[in-house]
């Protein structure tokens, strides 16, 4: 099940990569891409960041190692937050 749910999301990430001037159409312009990552085609550069970290989750979820990625991203948070 992983597999098939990992492949889906993957194949949505490599559909915004690839479609980022179809999005960037159906959507618009995202004001917060527009100032940080360039003058002309920010956006489309944003959506394609988007795209690529979709893929690398879509990644995670099909080889099962998402929870472990999570654990260790959030370690930090989760240390804190343990009572001792």
């Amino acid at each position: 099940m992983y597999i098939l749910i990992g492949m889906i999301i993957l194949v949505i990430g490599a559909l915004m990569v690839i479609k980022s001037e179809a999005m960037l159409n159906a959507f618009g312009r995202i004001e917060f891409f527009e100032r940080h990552l360039g003058t002309e085609g920010g956006s489309r550069l944003g959506y394609k960041l988007v795209g690529l970290i979709v893929i690398f989750v879509g990644f995670l979820i099909m080889t099962n190692l998402i929870g472990g990625f999570m654990e260790w991203l959030l370690a930090p948070l989760l240390r804190v937050s343990r009572p001792q």
